[in-house]
């Protein structure tokens, strides 16, 4: 039986779609839900807490992917997953006007991250299987490039979206309901559009169960934990973005909280313009221009540029709390010095991962060290908005940029070749 025709479909018609799918679910359950808590009358405290917890399902990802590669195609997979996250955004929508919906919701976005994290072991796989190894470089920028409109789509448009819903009908519940329908109609949309649209290549298949689940995989992940130098890398993984672990979920809630809890009492179309487009886009032009410059003098040359790029522009919501501009556009400029300098900071975090993971196994280790990453940014954020509540915004915001002392220590002491990601 031969192969059908869809099987060579050129990738600009599938790539931009499948990474709007899979970085639309991960900023609504990771990022917007902060926004919709807040404006529903949730307390930071426990925003932060649970917020951070709906993360966990990305840490452990690693767990179920032998089962994804042994059960089903990574296509049937990808567009299934997508089916499943529009249903239970559908049945976030509809919970929102309980009055349990806090319970609710919390269960349904944790089960939009475990089908979201599904997603991405399927939709990574099928990208790699579904290109050839030149295609795949050629087209990484365009799927990096989709995922973040598809951040910038959640975080800024439906935003602003339920901020102008709420302008009019003066109903917080009512303007999530239709933002989050809007975004349940977006996923069943592409899983629609997916069902047909992706690819079928030849080596598309489950792999037999002993290639998946064996004694071989678990020297890999044995071989990750023998590396030279592993606790020093390791420290620096997890301590790398303890301070913006903390200033993320806090920094969004900052923005929207009301002025006499000293936040800066944006509007939900403010926000989306300031944080999630204006911030967003100077997040991905700084690393952009963070992996040019690498290539040019290496890792080695801009790691301690890099570092305080990442660090010391956090020092922006001192001012921030401090001074309380009233001002969107010098607020939208703080912001922006933040993100840009996340953005820069950020490619050396990532290219180190890369350099962590080398090796016969670097694909298996590399999701090891994203794991571990991920552990980086759950545990902090989980305590911050507590921390916040004890200390007030100014302070907490001090607290942040001393908590990234941690990793310029342990920045001195990790191993890192001089020509490390120069290009060559």
């Amino acid at each position: 039986m031969t192969e059908p025709k869809i099987s060579s479909r050129n990738p600009w018609a599938w790539i931009p779609t499948l990474y709007l799918a899979e970085g639309l679910p991960y900023a609504l359950v990771t990022s917007v839900s902060l926004v919709l808590y807040k404006n529903l009358g949730v307390g930071n405290d426990v925003i932060t807490f649970w917020a951070s917890l709906l993360g966990l399902p990305w840490i452990f990802k690693p767990l179920w992917s032998p089962l994804v590669d042994a059960r089903a195609t990574r296509r049937l997979w990808a567009w299934a997953a997508q089916l499943v996250m529009g249903a239970v955004l559908a049945g976030v929508a509809l919970a929102l006007p309980l009055p349990g919906f806090f319970g609710v919701t919390l269960a349904l976005f944790a089960l939009v991250g475990f089908a979201s994290a599904t997603h991405d072991i399927a939709a990574d796989g099928f990208y790699m299987l579904a290109l050839k190894e030149g295609d795949q470089a050629l087209f990484s920028g365009v799927r990096n490039t989709a995922y973040r409109v598809a951040n910038i789509a959640a975080q800024g448009g439906l935003v602003i979206f339920a901020g102008k819903v709420q302008a009019v009908t003066g109903s917080f519940a009512t303007a999530w309901l239709l933002a989050f329908a809007l975004a349940a109609g977006i996923l069943f949309a592409l899983a629609v559009y997916h069902r047909g649209g992706l690819p079928r290549p030849a080596a598309d298949v489950p792999k037999p169960r002993a290639e998946t689940i064996s004694a071989k995989s678990a020297g890999t992940f044995t071989e990750f934990f023998r590396k030279p130098q592993l606790g020093v890398m390791l420290a620096f993984v997890l301590l790398y973005r303890l301070g913006e672990a903390q200033l993320l979920p806090v920094a969004k809630l900052f923005l929207i909280d009301a002025r006499a809890n000293g936040g800066l009492g944006l509007t939900n179309g403010q926000f989306g313009w300031v944080y999630g487009t204006g911030g967003l886009i100077a997040l991905l032009a700084g690393g952009l221009l963070g992996g040019y410059v690498v290539s040019r003098r290496g890792l080695k040359f801009w790691l301690w540029p890099m570092l305080f790029a990442i660090h010391l522009p956090d020092a922006v919501f001192i001012w921030l709390a401090y001074a309380r501009p009233e001002n969107i556009l010098l607020i939208g400029a703080g912001v922006a010095v933040e993100q840009f300098g996340y953005g820069f900071g950020f490619t050396a975090f990532m290219l180190y991962l890369i350099r962590m993971a080398r090796g016969p196994h670097a694909t298996a280790h590399y999701a090891l060290c994203t794991a571990f990453m991920a552990v980086g940014m759950t545990l902090p954020g989980m305590w911050s908005g507590w921390l916040q509540q004890q200390l007030g915004y100014p302070q907490f915001f001090v607290w942040v940029v001393l908590a990234t002392i941690p990793s310029f220590i342990v920045a001195r002491w990790i191993p890192l070749e001089p020509e490390f990601g120069k290009k060559t």
